[in-house]
């Protein structure tokens, strides 16, 4: 699994049902949505996308506007506590549905959140290294089945010694269902006859950075530090009979 999210949505009404609209506004009244929604920064155009590759690189900003719903993707709009959503962005919500949804597969993190009429009404945030980090509100009904333990995380074939995966699914099988039943689509796995083609869906890019630089320098430093905290590293590979075994490097 490769997926990975960091979309941000206002909706007035079902998002998979505008996503499928054909109107739009242009890049120019789109770009005021990105500058009320990351304002203060330098704004250019960038290349644009579609919805199918809803992350975008650092200081790109990916968006579009339908009627019923705007949407975004930006990493810097993405949370490992949804509930501290900035107060600017439920200002720019103006009372409409305000949705999160942010997946890694790198870290195996999930991130979802739902605001209605200004009210959280559901936030999740959980990885393996983490734990549940948030997890606010009553969960929607395409959770349940996982925290039921119908979704276990079973080891691979030749690693059954290994410690048990910390959490009782994997965060992106879930992040695949919540993807479906709060935007309409998913990245990997069968669809269904009822998901809309994300690829179909065009999004305007944007090169949206901090004028100042800091932000960039604030995010070296702290990869910087990641890496030089980082354990050895373990590789394993598959052998021609099935089973994983770990390799020297």
């Amino acid at each position: 699994m490769g997926a990975k999210t960091a979309l941000l949505a206002f909706a007035e009404g079902d998002i998979a049902t505008a996503l499928s609209s054909t109107a739009r506004v242009d890049r120019a009244a789109t770009e005021v949505l990105v500058r009320q929604v990351l304002p203060g920064y330098a704004v250019e155009r960038a290349e644009d996308t579609t919805l199918f590759e809803p992350y975008p690189d650092d200081d790109i900003t990916i968006a579009t506007s339908l009627p019923g719903v705007d949407v975004f993707g930006d990493r810097r709009l993405m949370f490992d506590r949804p509930s501290e959503l900035p107060d600017h962005l439920h200002e720019v919500a103006a009372g409409r549905r305000i949705v999160l949804h942010g997946m890694h597969s790198v870290v195996d993190w999930l991130s979802f959140a739902v605001w209605e009429n200004g009210e959280l009404i559901r936030s999740l945030s959980l990885a393996p290294d983490d734990g549940i980090i948030e997890n606010i509100g009553e969960p929607f009904d395409f959770e349940r089945p996982y925290w039921a333990g119908e979704h276990p995380v079973e080891p691979w074939p030749g690693m059954e010694d290994e410690e048990p995966y910390p959490l009782p699914f994997h965060p992106l099988d879930m992040g695949e269902d919540a993807l479906r039943a709060l935007f309409g689509f998913i990245l990997e796995g069968m669809p269904m006859d009822t998901d809309i083609d994300a690829d179909t869906v065009p999004l305007y890019g944007f090169h949206v950075a901090d004028p100042t630089g800091q932000e960039q320098v604030d995010r070296e430093a702290h990869l910087a530090a990641l890496m030089a905290n980082m354990g050895p590293r373990r590789v394993f590979q598959m052998g021609p009979d099935g089973v994983m075994r770990e390799v020297e490097l």
